[in-house]
């Protein structure tokens, strides 16, 4: 069983920066896909950016160019920062970890991410 313990967030100001941290507590064997959705008020759950065991990133459109996403394989752990912060980025953003060979999906319990203008 994997447990995903998310850290960071909290409450921010438009252009603003944070940084989230995702640690997974067993070691992530290939292939998986591991990254952050984000849920905003009252809207669907949507990707942030991903990144599958073979290197490959995915970032969602209206995060690209102010959005970084990591991985230190050696802990476990993965890292979004977060630039130039905008109120529409307000949300709870989650952890996933994707394991498609065994059928198993992990998610964080979430952490508030709040923009203000």
């Amino acid at each position: 069983q994997v447990q995903l313990v998310e850290s960071g967030g909290g409450l921010v100001q438009a252009g603003g920066s944070l940084r989230l941290s995702c640690a997974a507590t067993a070691s992530l064997f290939n292939p998986f896909v591991i990254g952050w959705y984000r849920q905003p008020p009252g809207k669907q759950r949507e990707l942030v950016a991903d990144v599958t065991s073979g290197g490959v990133t995915n970032y969602g459109d209206s995060v690209k160019g102010r959005f970084t996403f990591s991985r230190d394989s050696a802990t476990n752990t993965v890292h979004l920062q977060m630039n130039n912060l905008k109120p529409e980025d307000t949300g709870v953003y989650l952890c996933h970890l994707l394991l498609p060979t065994r059928g198993r999906d992990y998610w964080g319990q979430g952490t508030q991410v709040t923009v203000s203008p």
